[in-house]
C-alpha cells in the first residue's frame, strides 16, 4: 500500500514553487524604491518615506472581484480579473486623497494550475502598475475539494498614505458645489449576479454570443477591466481642491454618493448629463429591470464622482482633458438630508 503524501491529498507543493518562479520577475517590476523584501519571505517590508509628509496617515482597503470571476471561468480567460481586484481596493483607498503604496493578494483554489494562476497574476501586476503601487506579497492557497474544479477566488488588500491635512473627507462640501462624474469602462465589478441571471438564465445566451448592438462577444464585454483612477486623482489634487470623492461600486450612485456628504447636504444628479453606455441599456431591456433598480445595482457609466467648487470647474475640465479622462458635470450639491435626488 502506497504511503500517503501531501500531494496524494491534493496539495502540490512543486506546482506552488513553479508558480512563484514564473511570477517573480513580474512582481519585481511593480516594486518601488521603498520595497525592502523580495518574494518568498513571511511578510513584505515597505519603508514609509515619512519625511515627505508632515502627519502621515495610513489608509487601507480590502475587496474582491465577486461573481465576475464566473465569467472568467466560463470564457477561460484570466488575464483581466487581476486588474479588477487591484481597482476595487485601490479606488476605495484613493477617495481619501491617499497615494497607493503597496498591494497584497490572496489567491485560493482547489487545485493549482500554474499557467492559469500566472494569467491571473499578470492582471494583478498590470493593475499595480496602473495604480503606481508595489505588489509586495500575497498568499496562494491550494485547498482540495473546497472549490469546484477549475475555479478560484481572489481577495486583495491595498495600503496608501495621505497627509492628515490633505485628507478628503467631505467636511468642506457645501450647497452649490458641483458633481464631476468620471466615466467607467462598463460594469466594472458589480452587479454580476443580476447580469448572469439576465443573460444566461433568462435569455439563455452564452459567452460566445454577442450583445444586441455590441461589436464584441458577451464574454469579452463582461470582462472589460475596471478603471483605476489613482493617477487621475493624483494629478488633479496637485492643482484642484477635491472636496469629496465617491467610488461608485455596489449600490451605484444612489448608495455610494451619500457616503461622502456632510450633514445638511444632498446630491442632485441630472441623468441627462451623460450618455449611459449601451451595456446598461441592453441589460435593462433584456431583464426588464426598473430604472431606479438599475441605478442601485450598477454604476450606469460613472465609475467615480468628485465634488468640487464651481470656481475649480474650468481647471478641472482642462486637467481631465489633458489626462484623457472622460468626465461630465452630472449635478450639484443642494440642501437636504444626505440622499441622492435624480432629475
Amino acid at each position: 500500500m502506497a504511503r500517503l503524501t501531501y500531494k496524494n491529498a491534493g496539495v502540490d507543493i512543486e506546482a506552488g514553487d513553479l508558480f512563484v518562479q514564473k511570477i517573480t520577475s513580474m512582481v519585481r517590476s511593480t516594486h518601488r524604491p521603498e520595497v525592502l523584501t523580495d518574494l518568498g519571505g513571511f511578510s513584505g517590508l515597505f519603508a514609509l518615506g515619512a519625511k515627505k509628509f508632515k502627519e502621515p496617515v495610513l489608509v487601507s482597503g480590502t475587496d474582491g472581484v465577486g461573481t465576475k470571476l464566473k465569467i472568467a471561468f466560463m470564457t477561460d480567460r484570466h488575464d483581466t480579473v487581476g486588474i479588477d481586484l487591484v481597482a476595487m481596493c485601490v479606488n476605495d483607498v484613493i477617495v481619501t486623497g491617499a497615494e497607493p503604496l503597496f498591494f497584497l493578494d490572496y489567491f485560493a483554489t482547489g487545485k493549482l494550475f500554474p499557467e492559469k494562476a500566472v494569467e491571473v497574476m499578470k492582471g494583478i501586476v498590470d493593475g499595480c502598475r496602473q495604480a503606481g503601487c508595489a505588489l509586495i506579497g500575497g498568499e496562494t492557497a491550494e485547498m482540495p475539494s473546497f472549490y469546484p474544479a477549475g475555479e478560484y477566488d481572489l481577495a486583495g488588500f491595498a495600503v496608501g498614505v495621505v497627509d492628515k491635512k490633505k485628507i478628503i473627507d467631505g467636511k468642506k462640501i457645501r450647497p452649490g458645489d458641483l458633481l464631476i462624474g468620471l466615466a467607467s469602462s462598463g460594469l466594472h465589478s458589480n452587479g454580476f449576479s443580476l447580469v448572469r441571471k439576465i443573460v444566461f438564465e433568462k435569455r439563455g445566451l452564452t459567452v460566445k454570443d454577442h450583445f444586441p448592438g455590441g461589436s464584441k462577444s458577451i464574454g469579452e464585454t463582461l470582462l472589460t477591466p475596471t478603471v483605476i483612477y489613482a493617477k487621475t486623482l493624483s494629478k488633479l489634487q496637485e492643482k484642484v481642491q477635491i472636496k469629496g470623492a465617491a467610488h461608485i461600486t455596489g449600490g451605484g450612485i444612489t448608495e455610494n454618493l451619500p457616503r461622502v456628504l456632510p450633514p445638511g447636504c444632498a446630491a442632485q444628479v441630472r441623468r441627462d448629463r451623460w450618455e449611459v453606455p449601451f451595456i446598461f441599456k441592453t441589460l435593462q431591456e433584456m431583464g426588464e429591470v426598473d430604472t431606479e433598480e438599475m441605478y442601485i445595482d450598477f454604476n450606469m457609466g460613472i465609475g467615480m464622482i468628485l465634488v468640487i467648487s464651481p470656481k475649480a470647474l474650468s481647471q478641472t475640465r482642462s486637467l481631465l482633458k489633458r489626462l484623457r479622462q472622460e468626465a461630465y458635470v452630472i449635478g450639484e450639491i443642494v440642501k437636504g438630508d444626505g440622499t441622492v435626488v435624480y432629475v
